[in-house]
């Protein structure tokens, strides 16, 4: 079989950590990425590894570019990956993820790839009981999670025409080295950080205590490079949970907390309204992914924060970049988005 990989979404945080592994590992890799949610100096420095800046909805140029590097696996980590925002601004994030994904896919089926590894969301589970299995009849509450699960649904489709080979990655709330810290939409962790940093109260939604668990990149590249080495043994349209084990989710309170002490500090907490569809305890099982995969974590919770804040104060800071559109403005549309109270 062919080393040779495309990544979309190089340049972000999943996409650049596993570019760099695989590199390591031998493989040749091209990334595509056009730098609306990474950062460029995410992009991997390598004789064997080439970038592409492209949109994934452009399908032409997404089959111009791996129809001419030939290769055998696909992995698609590129999203507008908003999904708060999705309520707001649908058309935006929506066309990013249903039709970006399907541009991905279609290119990769007509240039003969055999594997194509698809990076969905916890968002297609919706307002499920915690914790989250691959059993768990998927009801997404907002647009994101339901364009989530439209890909999969067509992927999976397309996998049964046209016998190319889809596995279904969901990681959920991953941080670490190169996670965007400058987004206003997204990131929770990070933002938190950035405000931190910069002696800033931080922005909570609601009254805080919803619960999340955070993966760690490294834990989630572990679990593509297993999927990329077992394809064979895999079935067509599985999926696999990645994350941390039950047990490791905190509420975004205490996440404020921890974060603020790795800068020897009090998180100063102003809460506002909550916003609409946001689910309020979101966490998932692994046990499938333990048993397929061999997979664990080998990070905690404290890893996750340690080494993404580790990595913020390592680079230059950075405003907020309001960055795209809102499409729908009412009163339930957060004011720290349409006032950009991130920046204050």
């Amino acid at each position: 079989m062919s080393n040779r990989v495309v990544i979309t979404g190089s340049a972000g945080l999943i996409g650049s950590n596993l570019a760099n592994r695989l590199l390591q590992l031998g493989y040749i890799v091209a990334g595509i990425d056009n730098l609306v949610g990474g950062y460029k100096t995410n992009i991997p420095v390598d004789k064997n590894y080439k970038h592409y800046t492209s949109d994934i909805t452009d399908y032409k140029a997404m089959y111009n570019i791996i129809s001419s590097f030939k290769p055998s696996i696909v992995i698609h980590c590129a999203a507008l990956a908003h999904e708060g925002l999705s309520v707001f601004s649908p058309s935006t994030i929506t066309t990013n993820i249903f039709s970006g994904t399907i541009a991905i896919a279609s290119a990769a089926i007509a240039s003969g790839t055999a594997l194509f590894i698809n990076t969905s969301s916890m968002a297609r589970y919706g307002n499920a009981l915690a914790p989250f299995s691959e059993y768990t009849k998927p009801t997404p509450v907002d647009p994101y999670g339901l364009a989530k699960l439209q890909a999969e649904q067509q992927l999976n489709l397309l996998s049964k025409i046209h016998g190319m080979q889809v596995v279904h990655m969901v990681p959920h709330n991953v941080c670490g080295p190169n996670q965007c810290y400058s987004d206003p939409f997204r990131n929770v962790l990070s933002i938190f950080a950035n405000r931190i940093s910069k002696d800033k109260p931080v922005y909570i939604y609601g009254d805080g205590e919803q619960k999340r668990s955070f993966s760690h990149v490294q834990d989630c590249v572990d679990a593509y490079v297993t999927v990329i080495e077992e394809h064979r043994s895999i079935d067509t349209a599985e999926v696999f949970n990645i994350g941390p084990t039950h047990g490791s989710e905190i509420t975004i309170n205490t996440l404020a907390d921890s974060v603020a002490r790795h800068y020897n500090k009090r998180a100063e907490k102003i809460h506002m309204p909550e916003r609409p569809q946001e689910v309020k305890n979101a966490w998932v099982s692994t046990n499938k992914a333990q048993k397929v995969l061999g997979y664990k974590t080998n990070h905690t919770t404290e890893d996750v924060i340690r080494d993404t804040v580790s990595w913020i104060r390592g680079s230059s800071i950075k405003d907020f970049n309001y960055h795209l559109d809102i499409e729908i403005i009412s009163e339930d549309t957060p004011k720290t988005w349409t006032e950009k109270l991130f920046n204050d």
